[in-house]
This record gives C-alpha cells, sequence and structure tokens, in this order.
C-alpha cells in the first residue's frame, strides 16, 4: 500500500510491502520518474521479500525541499529508519545511484550492498545542467519530452513499444518543473568520487550498452572507484533497465540478496 509521511520538513510518497524478514530490498528513482519504474522488477523478486520504493523530493507525490544529493540521502535514510529498515540491498538508477552512494557513505549500517544502475559518480558536467535548467524552466518537460526519452531507452524498444513510451512520457511531462530542476542542480553539483571509494559493501555497477545519459564508460569509471565492484553490461538497453530488462535486473537483484543472507 502507498502511504504519505513528513520526512524531514517535507511530505514524502512510499510504498513498502512487509515481507519474511530476509534482505529487505530499498528502490531509489530517476530523474523525471516516480516509484513505479520499479514495478515490474519488484514482481518478479522471490515471494517475501520486503520492499521500500519512494518518491524523492520534487518527484511524483512527494513534495518539494531536498536541494543537494546528501538531503535526498538524508530523507531515505530517515524514511528507512522509521520503518525499522537495516542492512538493505539499496537499488539506485541514475540520480537515485547517486543517493545510494551518498546514504551507503553516511549510513553503513543501512547498506548490505548496492546495485547500482546507469549513474556515475559525477554525471555530465555544470554547463550541461545549466542548459538543462534553462530548459526545463523556459519550455517545460513536455518540450523536451521527446529528447529524453531518446537518450532513457533503447532504439528498439523506442520503436516496439509505443505504448509504453507514451505512458512514461506521460510520466516524465506531468513531474513538477520546480521539482526536475532543483534535481538537475543536486546532480550538477555533485562529484561523489569520494563517497564511491568509502563504499566497503557489495556492490553491483550495472550499465546499458545503448545508454546514452551515462553511458558505459562512466558506469565502468565509477565501478573503478568501489572496492570489489562488479561491473556488468546488458547488452541493447538503454538508460533504465527496469523498465526495458526487469527479468535481468531482478535476476541480478535476486543473486545479490542470496549472497547477502
Amino acid at each position: 500500500m502507498a502511504k504519505f509521511t513528513n520526512i524531514n520538513g517535507r511530505v514524502l510518497h512510499f510504498r513498502f510491502r512487509s515481507g519474511n524478514g530476509g534482505i529487505p530490498v530499498v528502490f531509489a528513482n530517476s530523474l523525471g520518474t516516480d516509484f513505479r519504474i520499479w514495478d515490474d522488477v519488484i514482481a518478479r523478486l522471490p515471494e517475501g521479500t520486503s520492499t521500500l520504493q519512494y518518491d524523492k523530493s520534487g518527484h511524483g507525490l512527494s513534495e518539494k525541499g531536498a536541494v543537494t544529493i546528501f538531503d535526498h540521502a538524508a530523507d531515505l535514510s530517515t524514511l528507512m529508519d522509521s520503518l525499522g529498515l537495516t542492512r538493505a540491498l539499496v537499488c539506485g538508477v541514475s540520480v537515485g545511484g547517486m543517493i545510494a552512494m551518498a546514504l551507503s557513505a553516511a549510513r553503513p549500517d543501512l547498506t548490505a550492498g548496492l546495485l547500482l544502475s546507469n549513474t556515475g559518480y559525477k554525471i555530465g558536467t555544470s554547463e550541461m545542467w545549466a542548459d538543462r535548467i534553462s530548459a526545463v524552466n523556459e519550455l517545460g518537460l513536455d518540450a523536451m519530452a521527446d529528447g529524453v526519452l531518446d537518450r532513457w531507452f533503447s532504439s528498439k524498444f523506442r520503436q516496439k513499444e509505443t505504448v509504453q513510451i507514451a505512458g512514461y512520457r506521460m510520466m516524465l511531462s506531468r513531474t513538477p518543473v520546480q521539482g526536475y530542476a532543483c534535481v538537475c542542480a543536486a546532480i550538477r553539483d555533485a562529484d561523489l568520487a569520494p563517497e564511491a571509494a568509502s563504499i566497503s559493501c557489495r556492490t553491483v555497477c550495472l550499465a546499458g550498452s545503448e545508454d546514452k545519459a551515462t553511458t558505459p564508460e562512466v558506469v565502468a569509471a565509477l565501478a573503478d572507484k568501489i572496492t570489489g565492484a562488479i561491473y556488468h553490461v546488458i547488452d541493447g538497453v538503454g538508460h533504465i533497465p527496469a523498465i526495458e530488462a526487469p527479468d535481468t535486473v531482478a535476476r541480478l537483484i535476486s543473486e545479490q540478496m542470496a549472497l547477502l543472507e
């Protein structure tokens, strides 16, 4: 059941499914999406898995207010504390991966393992994000959506899954402009190289071969920063493998859960 809670002075929207007491799995979503991007993955996890999904500040049905990646990580740690979750496998895609890194560095007690999907310790340049912020404020997300979807999904998925593409275009377009721009600024200002280097838990860094936003090279550079990290590429998918390849993502998560228990 989805619920609302007040976390660090702002209302956050989340869905928590209590399971059988094994390793819980926590999900952090990407820029311009809400927690539903993980639904197909969660449906494929072992029966009885405890899962937490949430809309980060300024996205989905959550109130804006977080400014930095560390603010977002503090939101997630407070939410996990409120639910009594510890030693979780935290899965984050894109900026959600950055949030997961910051969380693990600040609260290693909360992260038994990480799955860092299509992310980096530094994503893009200050100039790129400044241009993105100007564009969203001037044009709105609907005008930018086609270009964003081109970065999100592989060409095969865009051509074959036209109804799904239309749905995710609506998800993006309905993201609050202020929330989107604020998260852009948080990504612009974040360099998590020290946090990545401090991570000591079991970590998988996942890339999509057709990702135009965080290329496989960006993800590989992240894996090189994290001691013992496993680097894995899914062929033929773009920036959000949880949507394009939920079977593979669920299998990787299930394998990590088994190793962590």
